[in-house]
Formats: C-alpha cells, sequence, structure tokens
C-alpha cells in the first residue's frame, strides 16, 4: 500500500475542507457590512482611484470605496440563490419520491415533466421571467423549473431501489404508513445524494442571480452587489482593474466552495477511509 505523504492531509480531512469553506462563506459574507470601513453608497474620492492609503481597493465608477462595496455586496445574492436552491430540492425531493415510489403512471408523468422542464436552458428561463417578476422572485421560480427535475430524477432512481430493501419491507410490514416509510426510511438513505444536489442546485442559482444581476435585472444601483459591481465597473477596469477583480474573487470562490461540497458529500465513507 503506498505511504501517504506527511505533508498531505488525510482524506477525511480534505472531504471537510470545502464544506467548512462553504459554511464559513455562508456565515462571515452577511457579517461583511459591519466590517466595511466606508459607507458602501457613500462617495469618498474621485473615480477609478487605484488601491493605496485609506482605499486598499480604490474606487469605483461613482468614487465609492470597492473594499466596502465587497464587503457588503454578497448578502443579498446568497440569501436569494439559498432560497432559490432550498426550494428548487424541497419540491425536486417531493416529485422523486413520488415518482420512485408509486411508479407506473406517476413516474410516466413526472419523467415527461421533466423533459419538458429541462427542453428550456435555464438561464432563458430566468429572462423570461425577469420580464414579468422582480429580479429575485424570478431567480426562485427559475432554479425550481430548471433544478428541481434533475432532483426529482435522482431521487426517484433511488426510491425505486430502496422500495425494496429489506428496512423498508420492515416498516411496511410493521403498518407504518406511506408518508412515515418515506420520511423515517427512504429519505435517510438518501440523505448524502440530497445533500450533494443542494449543493449543485446552490451554483446553478448563483449563476442565475449573478447573470440577471449583470444584465440590470437584480439588485437596483446603488445597492452594493458583487455581479452588480461587475457590470458597473468594466468600463473603467484599465483605470482601476480591482473595481472589477475584487467582486468576481469572492463570486468565483463561492460557487467553487458550493460546487467542491457537493462532491465531497457525494463521496461514500469507503472512499474518504
Amino acid at each position: 500500500m503506498k505511504a501517504r505523504s506527511p505533508l498531505r492531509p488525510p482524506r477525511t480531512v480534505r472531504r471537510a475542507a470545502p464544506a467548512a469553506l462553504a459554511a464559513a462563506l455562508l456565515v462571515c459574507v452577511p457579517l461583511g457590512r459591519y466590517a466595511a470601513p466606508h459607507p458602501p453608497e457613500r462617495t469618498v474620492a474621485a473615480p477609478w482611484t487605484p488601491p493605496g492609503g485609506p482605499h486598499p481597493l480604490g474606487t469605483d465608477v461613482l468614487g465609492r470605496d470597492v473594499l466596502s462595496r465587497v464587503l457588503a455586496g454578497g448578502t443579498q445574492l446568497l440569501t436569494v440563490s439559498l432560497l432559490a436552491a432550498a426550494a428548487a430540492v424541497v419540491c425536486g425531493t417531493a416529485l422523486g419520491l413520488a415518482a420512485g415510489w408509486t411508479g407506473g403512471r406517476t413516474s410516466r408523468a413526472v419523467r415527461a415533466l421533466s423533459d419538458l422542464l429541462l427542453a428550456v436552458p435555464a438561464l432563458v428561463l430566468a429572462l423570461v421571467l425577469a420580464t414579468a417578476l422582480p429580479g429575485s422572485a424570478a431567480v426562485v421560480v427559475a432554479a425550481v423549473l430548471a433544478g428541481a427535475p434533475l432532483t426529482a430524477r435522482v431521487v426517484a432512481t433511488q426510491c425505486a431501489h430502496l422500495r425494496d430493501s429489506g428496512h423498508v419491507h420492515a416498516a411496511v410490514e410493521r403498518g407504518e404508513r406511506t408518508p412515515a416509510v418515506l420520511l423515517h426510511e427512504v429519505l435517510p438513505a438518501l440523505r448524502r445524494l440530497v445533500a450533494a444536489d443542494a449543493g449543485l442546485r446552490l451554483v446553478t442559482a448563483l449563476q442565475i442571480a449573478a447573470t440577471l444581476a449583470v444584465l440590470g435585472l437584480g439588485p437596483r444601483p446603488p445597492a452594493p452587489d458583487w455581479a452588480l459591481m461587475l457590470s458597473e465597473n468594466l468600463p473603467g477596469a484599465a483605470l482601476n482593474p480591482s473595481a472589477l477583480l475584487a467582486p468576481a474573487v469572492p463570486l468565483a470562490l463561492c460557487a467553487w466552495a458550493f460546487a467542491a461540497a457537493a462532491r465531497s458529500a457525494a463521496r461514500t465513507p469507503e472512499e474518504t477511509a
């Protein structure tokens, strides 16, 4: 057996690291506003001031402190993305359990609905919905319509396999009702799958929310928002690149951390031993 390098952390640590980073981001981002050195909406210097002195990341298109806006800019984005991902996972899991447990017409109906919804790209759905709904509502609805069918498919497949397992048969023989069997026997066996899927749904929701904000269909100026900052500061990229890089880094870091946490959650204990 190949010896592990003493400088390389154990697999359990490597597996937990993405989840820990994702959790830290979810906790720290809402607190960033309180660490901002300046009010994020206030003009504090000339536009496109380069980094230095009281403004470590310089200023933006309107002379606002970039660092302050970055620290305050992720709360709404992550909140909307979390709500959208949670709604998609709950709806998809419920549909998947119903389809996998009953089979037959219910399963075929769920699959047909999934095929119909998956035929339309998530961003196209979001853009269409944004013409009639507020940006946040459009993100949630688009994430549910695009993500719930994927969740339903994977949950239905696993639920159909679990339906014939011994512990589920034992619960049915004891006279437990179907909702109780699904809640206490089937769903706990799917917890790893659902956790991994939740991370992917969160990444999708984050992408939809960021895209709408960049296109001007999300938060309205002067609200601090990472994606909105990308759109606002693009004309001055040559004068102060930090105004673009600063919001892009935490946005990319959040997407990577959530995706990595989803991959870690999908691994079995044997794979991390």
